[in-house]
């Protein structure tokens, strides 16, 4: 992603939605931000990615982010669209889309966010959009970046799972080991003395013994 690192503040771009138009941060607010982008409307990976994401909207709700995406299409083709996705998810109960998604048919926000895939064309020839993740925190600041390949389809639980982990390691000096979960033990980072370790984790810290002889594998009960 050219230009845009982590912690780089994120552009607060003004785009046309399916909700109408919106600046960014003012979109935001004080919440944390996902924007998903997509290859292109009525795409099969596409549709399915939007649906669940859809599902899941209640998470995100609850975690207090707020999702949304962008196709390089019309918004005319976005409200249509949005009609089979709704369809994929066998949910009458819902009758639009719970996020906006951007309308970026000229591709000039996915330029600017370094989206487009070279090795995936469209029929004309001309590059699609990537399939990227960008978590965007409350100061506006890029947290996280994934970049998918337009024909894999991404895992909105492990998504969940790293905004979980994203949230608390940004409150509590602490850092999450492979395959955590909320709930799970996590880890006192090294520069942490291991008097201080032991004041601000009074449920206990554990030290792993290694062969090393280091005590860098140290794990403490989630605060």
């Amino acid at each position: 992603m050219p230009g845009l690192l982590l912690g780089d503040a994120f552009p607060n771009f003004e785009a046309d939605t399916t909700i109408g138009k919106l600046k960014l941060y003012d979109f935001l607010g004080d919440s944390w931000g996902i924007l998903f982008s997509h290859p292109r409307d009525y795409t099969p990976v596409c549709t399915t990615e939007l649906g669940q994401a859809a599902e899941l909207s209640p998470e995100f709700t609850k975690r207090n982010v707020k999702m949304i995406a962008l196709s390089i299409d019309s918004l005319e083709e976005h409200y249509s669209w949005s009609k089979d996705i709704l369809a994929y998810n066998n949910d009458e109960t819902v009758s639009e889309i719970p996020f906006p998604i951007i309308a970026d048919d000229r591709r000039e926000l996915a330029v600017e966010l370094g989206m487009l895939d070279p090795e995936e064309k469209d029929q004309s020839g001309m590059p699609l959009t990537a399939r990227c993740v960008f978590v965007i925190s409350p100061d506006k600041k890029l947290k996280l970046s994934l970049l998918y390949p337009a024909t894999t389809g991404r895992n909105f639980d492990e998504i969940l799972r790293v905004i979980d982990s994203l949230q608390l390691t940004a409150h509590k000096r602490v850092a999450t080991p492979v395959n955590w979960k909320p709930g799970d033990c996590v880890m006192v980072p090294p520069a942490i003395p291991e008097d201080e370790a032991r004041s601000l984790f009074p449920a206990g810290v554990y030290t792993k013994e290694l062969p090393s002889g280091k005590r860098y594998l140290r794990y403490t009960p989630q605060p």
